[in-house]
């Protein structure tokens, strides 16, 4: 997937924050950069410069900020020129690893290459089997909200009214919601598919809460000369809803399922290499495993609690009903962050940077877009002190009663879900892409969900020896919802199962609300179809080479130094971590470097 133009959809971007930056002066100095890097970077920068001229609201995120203010392109030819220009630049990167020796080098072309190659592939996939439609307030609310952010330094935020006005054509252009309900028409042919009916009908139902949400933000950042813009906006997205409910509507498809062809694509663009079928068998008999270590900890707890009932599904109950109140979560979460970054300092599990923690609850727009905690990464290209974000939601304040949500905001899960989000998480990963100096090709293009979402998973697993006991009980529960995924996923999309039989699995094994449940099941079939199995598959493979590591070492074997190194590594394809621990790390804790 294009990183510019996975940056602006709607799975990829992340909403505004609120918390101030640390100062530049607590973070550390990037590493020096090797030679090799200038050379790599010469190639990735054409790429970036290519990609910005279609995305441009994906590079001003990355931190180029030559392109704040610009909006992406819709025009009626941009796919045909998007194809021409990448098929040009895909033989002058192939060409250049004909040339070059330097084996880094070469590995970075090879991922500026796989990244056209899969955009390519994609466009014309897309092109080819399905109807051109845009959520539009959620995609407007996105990128106007990675601008206006505390994240952002102060004199950026101002552009944000250029993208306001780009989009209502309030500066004299033509107004985005006519210029996609125009891609639409024109994307319509003889057996194409529609989008999925569920996914347009709640698009309809959340836009008056991204509308909401913008007003918020240009208001919180005190934007002067929004008003007229934001209130021609309002009018269009009203009308859009409107266009969506009789025109798109009635084209979308009933069935979820994608044709093969896409669904192996996105299986290939979230970094999963292997055969769906054999992805579920494995996947399969981690379920039963984790399950079994889940029903062995609850009677565990039950006595801990004096709870007469000990089987799993009740103890998983009972701990939900534990509810850290609204007001305070955060203090609850920080605290729990503090013992945990002791803990790792104590069992010398990995090396903490040295600034705080930053963290807030979000907004009432940002749960309705994205109801579970997340990590909101820093600017990654110039950074000049911006952290990452732990942001935590309190619910999906969108969804009605029956689908209410219970599995996030209780004691037990703040264990976990901190690991995993924050810190030894993806908080350190960005981190350390920002400090450690690594090439754009790997800074931007090289990340997928495989390597990004195995790590948080495998950092999971590095703190639960370290948890109470409830809260090891609940990292076992998310890791069966991950193994869960990774069968569930591909058996949907494949045609193995229903929806139904797959919602049973969620509710009375892994014991997810309603809610959730139909967040996962919305994810699995129409929000990311192949993302899901992601988790477990890049745990799965970084546990591997765990353990071949500590074989290979024996008592040599020192977990801070693995873990550093495989951070050090940047965000880039387990494959080539493996290589680098098997070539670099292992000869080198072997000989005492």
């Amino acid at each position: 997937m294009k990183r510019f133009a996975a940056t602006i959809a709607l799975a990829a971007a992340m909403p505004a924050i609120a918390l101030p930056a640390a100062p530049a002066a607590a973070q550390a100095t990037p590493a020096a950069q090797p030679d090799w890097v200038e050379t790599s970077n010469a190639y990735t920068k054409k790429l970036i410069a290519f990609e910005a001229g279609f995305f441009p609201e994906g590079a001003s995120q990355s931190g180029y900020e030559e392109y704040d203010g610009r909006t992406f392109d819709i025009s009626a030819d941009r796919n045909a020129r998007y194809l021409a220009g990448a098929t040009a630049l895909k033989a002058e990167f192939e060409a250049a690893m004909a040339r070059e020796s330097n084996p880094y080098v070469k590995q970075d072309l090879a991922i500026l290459i796989d990244n056209l190659d899969r955009s390519i592939l994609s466009t014309r996939l897309n092109e080819q089997y399905l109807l051109d439609f845009a959520n539009l307030p959620q995609t407007v609310f996105y990128t106007i909200g990675a601008i206006l952010s505390d994240q952002t330094v102060e004199n950026r935020r101002g552009s944000a009214l250029a993208l306001l006005k780009s989009y209502a054509g309030t500066d004299g252009g033509t107004p985005y919601t006519e210029q996609a309900k125009q891609r639409f028409e024109d994307s319509r042919g003889e057996g194409k598919l529609g989008p999925y009916r569920v996914e347009v009908e709640e698009a309809i139902t959340k836009t008056p809460t991204f509308v909401a949400g913008l007003r918020d933000l240009f208001s919180k950042y005190d934007i002067a000369g929004a008003e007229p813009s934001l209130d021609a906006l309002e009018r269009q997205f009203a009308d859009y809803g409107e266009w969506t409910r009789t025109t798109v509507l009635p084209a979308a498809r009933a069935e979820a399922r994608l044709p093969e062809e896409l669904y192996a694509l996105n299986l290939r663009n979230v970094g999963i290499d292997m055969d769906p079928r054999e992805a579920m068998s494995r996947a399969r008999r981690g379920f039963y495993e984790t399950r079994a270590q889940m029903e062995a900890l609850a009677p565990q707890i039950a006595e801990k609690h004096g709870w007469s009932e000990t089987d799993y599904g009740t103890v998983m109950t009972r701990l939900k009903q534990e509810k850290i109140p609204n007001d305070k979560i955060e203090a609850f979460y920080r605290d729990i962050n503090r013992q945990i970054e002791e803990k790792i300092a104590a069992n010398d599990i990995v090396s903490v940077p040295d600034t705080q923690l930053q963290m807030r609850v979000a907004t009432t727009a940002e749960s309705a877009a994205q109801p579970a905690p997340h990590m909101r990464p820093p600017r990654l290209v110039g950074n000049t002190g911006e952290q990452g974000v732990f942001v935590l939601t309190t619910g999906n304040p969108t969804a009605s009663a029956e689908d209410a949500y219970d599995d996030f905001n209780y004691a037990a899960a703040a264990w976990t879900l901190s690991a995993h989000e924050a810190r030894p998480g993806h908080e350190m990963q960005f981190d350390a892409l920002v400090k450690q100096g690594v090439s754009l090709a790997r800074l931007l293009y090289a990340f997928n969900s495989v390597n990004v979402e195995g790590w948080a998973l495998y950092a999971e697993a590095e703190m639960l020896p370290y948890e109470p006991i409830e809260g090891q009980f609940v990292a076992q529960q998310l890791r069966l919802l991950r193994e869960a995924r990774a069968f569930l996923d591909p058996a949907l999309n494949l045609g193995l199962i229903t929806r139904a039989e797959a919602e049973r699995v969620l509710r009375e094994d892994v014991r997810l609300s309603p809610g959730m449940t139909k967040q996962e099941l919305d994810r699995y079939q129409f929000n990311a179809p192949g993302q899901a199995g992601a988790y477990y598959y890049g745990f799965r493979k970084l546990t591997d080479l765990r353990v071949e590591t500590e074989l290979a070492l024996g008592d040599r074997f020192e977990e801070k130094a693995f873990n550093d190194f495989l951070l050090s590594q940047g965000i880039i394809p387990l494959d080539l971590i493996a290589q680098a621990v098997r070539e670099e790390f292992i000869p080198a804790q072997r000989s005492g470097g």
